[in-house]
């Protein structure tokens, strides 16, 4: 067998591997203070990064499950490689030649890069039916392409081919470039056959590169295009030692930078409805394989999305209008449990998908699309709400029945107060009648912990405010005389968040925070119980000052209540995470003012639903009041 690769070429390769570009490749790195870098972990499910990277000596490290050590190491355990494996693969990324101590190289009839040779005869392949779009045989492909608006330059950006209808076409080809009839149909690309022999999976057909996040081509999803093709419209890769569809999303190694940075996913159904979102300005679309959206997905989507306490994103899943559609995001539902970010789905009413829509209505309308989304549960709440005649009082009566558990379902207890206000808006029903059914619906519910896996070195997660001696973890005995603790708001709750942050600017730069907006915002603002005492200890020490005034945040602590007084403490002490602090005070106050302006919004969309004739000529005045306060924050 192939002998092993001398100590002071893997010293080499190790050298020329940045560690940090390695890992960056499958998890979203950022700083966390000098010379370091972290994200989440790619091997535990986990809320708060505790993944580590130091790039100057080479080493990463989870503080979570304790896995560890070099470049090699990640690429063994993320990729399963031998350590053989990965050495050659980074080899063959830096451009270093290995040598091996009984010979120049490895010999081909014990290959111990397997992996590497099922992913090059993808390369080839790929690069195969790339050139077979061009050729006249392929007229059929580029119809395709050309009636759903893909030109040439975009067949050639997602690295769309042809397949030849003849029987090995790609099998001759790639027994010319030395692969193997075994190693072809390990690979997905050959199908066993009888009597004649192996042949190609893949004929007559348009097909897709399916690839890792690191952009290596694992399989390919090919789509009918012939009456004579007796196959399924569209036929995937089969499973394989490098293709696994449950893991692999169509579209994330274009995505993944945008997805980053932009804190955003949209998750569409099929290969064209991606190029039409990326072709688009959507640039942050990716879609399965072949198979629904589930946990190893969502693996992908929040270490992409830095998924945590700290760095809130959004998922947005596009669905048809039609009854199917309506279940697959019913059952996106029922995985929102298992995201930190906000999920929301839009539906084009007419039932066009992303690429039939950009066909007719061109790229603002896909973009149009995705600004026009919907929280999730509001979608699952209004589509078990169109199964009953809510006109009638026997079906507003089921259609609460129905819809109160999934009221219930809702991750963050601490809004479903506010959505079953939504759902009796929706009802027409009375507030308390159905919290009352919310409630029960949540008893009946079995115990569940959908939430992924808390770090264990957060020790706040189960914190409650107390007086000026700070924190005490809930369940402790408290002082006889200790006043009643305020519950300290969810970290996880991105209003919540808000608020804090508004909070953090009043009282360590008041003089930077726009006074007339600031002016705008009252106690019931805040949802959270013990920002919303903060708020009013601001308000009774006089209201934020116009200008510098160093006493102002003890003057606060001094007004307020003993059980809130260290809270006050903590957020005239917090970081504040910008460089121009004045730019920051200001987004942050109006993000306030406008989630104060849609909550004014949703009560009087609520009302009108139920008002008389004589009432909704003064609510849509005011509704349109509050529109043009919401534009004029945009405005400033």
């Amino acid at each position: 067998m192939a002998g092993r690769i001398r100590r002071e070429d893997v010293d080499a390769v190790r050298e020329r591997s940045r560690i940090e570009e390695v890992v960056g490749e499958h998890v979203t790195l950022r700083p966390a203070g000098v010379g370091s870098m972290k994200g989440l972990c790619p091997f535990h499910d986990e809320r708060t990064p505790s993944f580590h990277v130091r790039p100057q000596v080479g080493f990463f490290h989870c503080f979570g499950c304790g896995e560890g050590g070099d470049v090699f190491t990640f690429l063994q355990k993320i990729d399963h490689l031998t350590f053989t494996e990965a050495v050659e693969r980074l080899a063959t990324k830096t451009g270093i030649q290995l040598r091996y101590e009984d010979g120049d190289g490895p010999r081909r009839d014990q290959d111990p890069n397997r992996r590497q040779r099922l992913l090059d005869a993808h390369r080839v392949a790929e690069e195969f039916y790339s050139e077979q779009l061009n050729a006249p045989h392929a007229a059929p492909g580029r119809r395709f392409l050309a009636e759903r608006g893909f030109d040439q330059a975009a067949a050639e950006q997602f690295g769309v081919g042809f397949a030849p209808q003849g029987w090995d076409a790609l099998t001759r080809h790639l027994r010319g470039r030395g692969f193997t009839d075994a190693e072809l149909v390990t690979s997905g690309l050959l199908s066993a056959g009888s009597g004649r022999g192996p042949y190609d999976r893949f004929r007559g057909r348009l097909v897709w590169p399916i690839r890792d996040i690191t952009g290596a081509t694992v399989g390919f999803g090919a789509r009918k295009l012939l009456e004579e093709d007796q196959g399924p419209k569209y036929l995937n890769t089969p499973e394989t030692p490098i293709y696994r569809k449950s893991q692999v999303l169509y579209g994330v190694d274009l995505a993944k930078r945008d997805i980053a940075r932009r804190k955003q996913v949209v998750v569409v159904e099929g290969y064209t409805d991606v190029m039409a979102c990326h072709l688009s300005g959507v640039p942050t679309a990716v879609a399965t394989c072949g198979t629904a959206f589930g946990t190893d997905h969502i693996k992908i989507v929040r270490r992409l999305l830095v998924d945590d306490d700290a760095y809130s994103g959004e998922v947005v899943f596009t669905f048809d209008g039609d009854e199917a559609g309506q279940k697959a995001a019913l059952r996106a539902f029922e995985q929102d449990q298992r995201f930190v970010a906000q999920t929301f789905v839009a539906v084009e009413p007419h039932g066009l998908d992303p690429c039939d829509l950009r066909q007719t209505k061109g790229p603002d309308a896909v973009q149009a699309l995705v600004a026009s989304r919907q929280p999730l549960f509001e979608f699952a709440i209004r589509t078990t709400l169109a199964r009953f005649d809510l006109d009638t009082a026997e079906g507003r009566v089921a259609g609460l029945r129905a819809a109160a558990p999934v009221v219930a379902a809702i991750r963050d207890p601490a809004l479903r107060p506010e959505d079953s206000r939504q759902l009796a808006g929706w009802l027409g029903m009375d507030v308390e009648d159905v919290r009352s059914a919310v409630a029960r619906a949540g008893r009946a519910q079995p115990a569940r912990n959908p939430q992924p896996a808390r770090n264990p070195q957060s020790p706040r997660d189960h914190a409650v405010v107390h007086g000026p001696g700070g924190t005490q973890p809930s369940g402790a005995p408290a002082a006889q005389q200790a006043p009643a603790p305020i519950p300290r708001p969810n970290p996880r709750d991105p209003v919540a968040r808000t608020e804090r942050q508004v909070l953090e600017v009043v009282l360590q730069v008041p003089h930077l925070v726009p006074t007339e907006e600031i002016c705008r915002v009252d106690s019931a603002t805040f949802t959270a119980p013990a920002y919303r005492a903060v708020y009013d200890a601001i308000v009774g020490a006089g209201g934020p000052p116009t200008g510098p005034d160093p006493g102002w945040a003890e003057r606060v602590r001094a007004n307020a209540p003993s059980p809130i007084a260290g809270l006050v403490t903590e957020l005239a002490v917090a970081p504040i995470p910008a460089n121009d602090v004045a730019r920051y005070a200001r987004d942050i106050v109006l993000g306030l003012r406008e989630l104060q302006i849609g909550r004014a919004q949703a009560n009087l969309h609520s009302r009108l639903q139920r008002a008389n004739p004589d009432e909704q000529a003064a609510l849509l005045s005011q509704l349109m009041s509050l529109e043009q306060q919401r534009r004029a924050l945009r405005e400033e």
